[in-house]
């Protein structure tokens, strides 16, 4: 990324990790909901449809896609609904020892971070997997190349800088961070198809990455480290 330091990234991605985040998962209109919750605590997050066909990807099966979404996706966005609800019943508890309240907050994390990864995995799928833009500058900046990226994506799983992360358990830097390509290697993603050919699940998600979506984010980070540079 052009004139971005490793310090500046970390600054980004640590920007309200121990305090107050603002975090784009979907959800309903606020002003139509229940209004005997505070907006936190209303569990009323519904799954983001997919912006494509799953039965035209190549190499990753309708069956597959629609059971991850429905499933996967669909079940973190059910879940992090019933832990918010849970979380606004337990501070009407005036006694609550922190003890009982803190696991509770930590799968609120574990859910929000499933939602945010998925909705990016499934937004940057439906492409022709072809490298574009900004973005590509800036991988072949960073990596000295496509090939040289792709090579050492294929090993890990999670691009915040323009470095591959690996992120374990829904909990690093996603639900603060700007993650630019998300790619899901929990087994329901690829099990489904190729059993334990993990290798032939990342071939086969590479060929459909939406490259406009990748550079989007790409773009749209660029300008937050630009205002944050200030």
């Amino acid at each position: 990324m052009d004139g971005l330091s490793r310090r500046d990234s970390l600054k980004l991605l640590s920007a309200g990790m121990a305090g107050l985040s603002l975090t784009a998962i979907t959800g309903g209109n606020v002003d139509a909901q229940d209004k005997s919750s505070a907006p936190a605590f209303r569990g009323q997050h519904k799954p983001k449809p997919l912006g494509f066909d799953p039965s035209k990807l190549k190499g990753l099966s309708e069956k597959l896609i629609q059971s991850h979404w429905e499933n996967n996706y669909g079940g973190a966005v059910r879940a992090l609904n019933t832990l918010e609800q849970r979380l606004d019943t337990m501070m009407k508890e005036k006694d609550l020892p922190p003890f009982i309240y803190g696991p509770i907050k930590r799968e609120e994390l574990v859910r929000t971070g499933s939602v945010v990864l998925h909705e990016h995995y499934f937004d940057n799928l439906g492409g022709d997997g072809k490298a574009a833009g900004a973005v590509l500058g800036a991988i072949n900046q960073w990596f000295g190349g496509y090939e040289q990226w792709a090579s050492e994506f294929s090993r890990t799983v999670h691009t915040g800088e323009l470095h591959n992360y690996w992120a374990w358990d829904h909990m690093h830097n996603a639900p603060t961070g700007l993650p630019l390509l998300v790619l899901d290697m929990y087994e329901h993603a690829f099990h489904m198809d190729y059993g334990a050919a993990a290798a032939k699940y990342v071939e086969a998600f590479m060929q459909n990455v939406k490259w406009e979506e990748v550079n989007r984010r790409y773009v749209a980070a660029n300008k937050i480290h630009e205002s944050l540079s200030k």
